[in-house]
């Protein structure tokens, strides 16, 4: 990459920052220290603690928002699932009254381009899985007043209403209840994430929702046919829906080579007795001697974009967004190692002939836009029904 692209890519990323609509910081808070940030102060840089986010590289990236994942494993289930969420929500309030300078809760479009103005960066909530509101409307309405703007329909598992990419279908998609939750989630302006779904979730959530909704990390299945990424008949209907999909940068979804191996070092993972998702120091440590006898098939920027350049022919370029997962995957591709490196992508995308104009929807505008619109969505649905009593057994029948 020229030192010319990337003056170029910083630049813009000066005047159109970054919203990055997925980040695992709180969940890696939890597993090293136990959200003591005494012991993990990311106003310095944490790079040797293997994290792939602090302050002083958010700025090197150009991120002006970031949403941060209030993500809680599947095997947490039920009321021990809320309360870890509540957990993973005080600490973002903790980090933004901890950087004040730095960081600002948004709640709406607005806090966040006057967070843009002020220089700080924009601190938003998303919540990775419905298992996290364990079947409750309310909670959901909770989840919302405490700032949480988006929720993954599931994680990696299926959840009773909706199924999930990486389960055996259940349900079909989503159940009479999912839809309740969707039309709720538009009623209080929480937007509807569809990353981790299901193709036949992805379909009938954007059946459902009057607002827009948004693939907080997901990519091109067409270039990589992997379930966590948007096949291309989700990727066209955005345009109508007014949705965003966010390319993510985890090589196993990315990079077809990637899948296999990243499968292999998760099997060596739970061979020694560790959940596969962990990116704790022992197994990283395990990780990296697994590596050392199984090179690992390297992701670039020039993979994400290739990815970009798909889903921006498909979509169009007013549909598309960044999302990178940082700290919530145990590998990063080679020149996106961590959240400082957004402007290697940008360069790339720049060689590629992508405007400037382009790159501002890309990074700020089209995020931005999104939230906005479903704000609207809400004042105008709530202005005629109110908060849905519905609850599962009544809607979907006793669960068995």
């Amino acid at each position: 990459m020229t030192e010319r692209l990337l003056e170029r890519a910083r630049e813009l990323l000066a005047a159109h920052p970054v919203v990055d609509g997925h980040n695992d910081l709180p969940w890696a808070l939890r597993q090293q220290v136990r959200y003591d940030l005494d012991r993990r102060d990311i106003a310095a840089d944490q790079s040797a603690t293997g994290l792939h986010t602090d302050l002083p590289r958010l700025r090197a990236g150009g991120v002006g928002a970031q949403f941060w994942s209030v993500y809680v494993r599947t095997d947490m289930a039920g009321d021990e699932a809320v309360s870890a969420t509540l957990e993973q929500i005080d600490v973002v309030r903790q980090l933004a009254d901890r950087y004040p300078g730095d960081l600002r809760l948004a709640f709406t479009a607005d806090d966040m381009e006057a967070a843009r103005a002020e220089g700080r960066i924009a601190s938003l909530m998303g919540a990775e899985g419905g298992h996290s509101i364990n079947c409750s409307l309310a909670t959901l309405r909770a989840l919302h007043r405490l700032g949480v703007r988006y929720m993954t329909l599931t994680h990696n598992d299926n959840i009773p209403w909706a199924d999930s990419a990486t389960d055996v279908p259940a349900a079909g998609g989503l159940t009479r209840f999912g839809e309740e939750v969707v039309r709720e989630m538009n009623r209080v302006g929480m937007l509807v994430d569809l990353s981790h779904v299901s193709a036949d979730t992805m379909r009938d959530a954007l059946r459902v929702s009057e607002a827009p909704v948004i693939f907080s990390h997901s990519s091109a299945r067409a270039v990589c046919d992997h379930p966590r990424n948007v096949p291309d008949d989700v990727l066209g209907s955005l345009a109508a829906n007014g949705g965003v999909a966010m390319a993510t940068f985890v090589p196993k979804f990315i990079l077809p080579e990637a899948v296999a191996w990243t499968q292999a070092a998760d099997e060596n993972l739970r061979a020694h007795g560790l959940h596969h998702l962990d990116t704790s120091p022992r197994a990283m440590e395990l990780h990296r001697a697994f590596e050392a006898e199984r090179p690992r098939p390297l992701a670039t920027a020039s993979t994400v974009a290739d990815h970009l350049d798909h889903m921006r022919e498909v979509a169009g370029v007013d549909h598309i967004g960044i999302g990178g997962d940082f700290d919530g995957t145990a590998f990063t591709p080679a020149d996106l190692a961590d959240v400082a490196g957004y402007p290697n992508l940008i360069a790339e995308l720049l060689r590629r002939g992508w405007s400037d104009a382009d790159l501002a929807k890309l990074t700020w505008r089209n995020a931005v836009r999104a939230l906005r619109d479903a704000e609207a969505v809400a004042r105008a649905a709530s202005a005629v029904r109110g908060p849905s009593v519905a609850t599962i057994d009544a809607v979907d029948g006793p669960r068995v």
